[in-house]
């Protein structure tokens, strides 16, 4: 049993408390609402969404809040309450066709809720999601689309094609597993490159399914690397060895996750985009390293060299330390958000430098792997 020193688990402790506080505080000021990007640190305001992608984040927090609580019936109580009334209004998006982040949507919420009570219904809710996304499936191109055209697949799909996965193993379904199989392969093959860095977008002919170039809508430039991108890539694929036991796919999530730890500064908090100039350099994501921490808690435990899987975990301990110890909202009363630095969509000028959903949610969820026993 690997054991992480009292100092750390202080920290994290403080922090997944100092979290579940802002929720609260955020449940009790804006009742029934989803944040997604924080503006001057407060949560609602009337900045532009993009894409309508990550209402499953917030309360997706409270499921996790609701698992640890298990020995305080009172605290356990209202995070069931408050998971089960942010969840339910998702479940229309069960049949939602115009967005890929249907992964994104559920597996944060319906499936930790399935995990609870094993009620059918719920599930359901899950399997259809993953046949809806399985309809995006672009059959000459091998790719699952992105939402903003026929001919571009994201990185972030990475992250949403467990679902899929998740339905074809319950159903027993070959069709929807092979889906998800050469989505990844795809992805693998014109996104990763073979450094391990990746491109957020590939463009393809619809005519032919031949793959044109890499592309971006979030990075510096499509030959680039972003960092969140990355990060999806480190954790998507690892959740999809997982599902598949491909070790292509472990291999491809260790090139990603070596990458990142390369690349990176020695605190283990990525810039925005690590091919961007100098000075732009300096602004930080604390999302991407949020989500970096939580992809290497799950890659550590997949890979059969002990060395490396404990490298990958120490590495994950590292980057949430910094992230608790330099990024925390704590010492500054006006902020609504948990993690402070996250950038949203720097081009559009949209949550840049501030809480973002999926850094809150990744970030407790990497603590909530942190705290428990390995």
């Amino acid at each position: 049993m690997i054991q992480f020193g009292t100092e750390n688990a202080k920290i994290f402790e403080d922090a997944f408390t100092f979290a579940q506080n802002q929720v609260r505080k955020t449940v009790e000021k804006h009742p029934d609402f989803y944040p997604m990007y924080s503006k001057n640190g407060k949560w609602k305001h009337e900045g532009p969404a993009w894409t309508h992608w990550c209402d499953g984040f917030f309360p997706g927090m409270m499921w996790i809040f609701e698992r640890r609580a298990e020995r305080d019936s009172t605290q356990q109580k209202f995070w069931l309450e408050q998971a089960i009334r942010y969840s339910k209004p998702l479940e229309p998006r069960q049949h939602d066709r115009d967005v890929h982040d249907l992964g994104f949507i559920f597996l944060s919420t319906y499936y930790r809720w399935h995990h609870k009570t094993k009620d059918p219904a719920i599930q359901n809710v899950l399997i259809q999601a993953g046949r809806t996304l399985a309809l995006r499936f672009n059959e000459k191109g091998q790719y699952l689309r992105s939402f903003v055209a026929e001919n571009s697949l994201f990185i972030d799909i990475m992250m949403n094609v467990g679902i899929i996965f998740y339905a074809a193993r319950e159903t027993g379904d070959k069709r929807l597993r092979d889906v998800a199989l050469r989505h990844c392969f795809t992805t693998r093959r014109y996104l990763v490159r073979g450094d391990g860095s990746t491109s957020h977008e590939g463009i393809f002919d619809l005519d032919t399914g031949a793959f044109l170039q890499q592309s971006t809508h979030q990075g510096y430039r499509g030959d680039s690397c972003w960092s969140r991108g990355l990060a999806w890539a480190l954790y998507g694929f690892s959740t999809s060895f997982e599902y598949s036991r491909d070790p292509r796919f472990l291999s491809t999530a260790e090139a990603c996750a070596d990458y990142y730890i390369t690349h990176t500064p020695s605190d283990g908090i990525a810039p925005w985009d690590y091919n961007a100039p100098p000075e732009s350099r300096r602004l930080l994501d604390t999302s991407a390293a949020a989500i970096a921490a939580a992809g290497l808690y799950r890659l550590c435990r997949l890979v059969a060299d002990p060395v490396k899987g404990h490298f990958y975990w120490s590495t994950a301990q590292h980057i949430l330390r910094s992230l608790c110890e330099k990024h925390l909202a704590k010492g500054d009363a006006k902020w609504e958000g948990i993690l402070k630095g996250g950038v949203y969509h720097l081009h559009k000028e949209l949550g840049v430098d501030e809480s973002v959903m999926w850094g809150e949610y990744f970030f407790v969820q990497a603590l909530d792997h942190a705290l428990r026993p390995h």
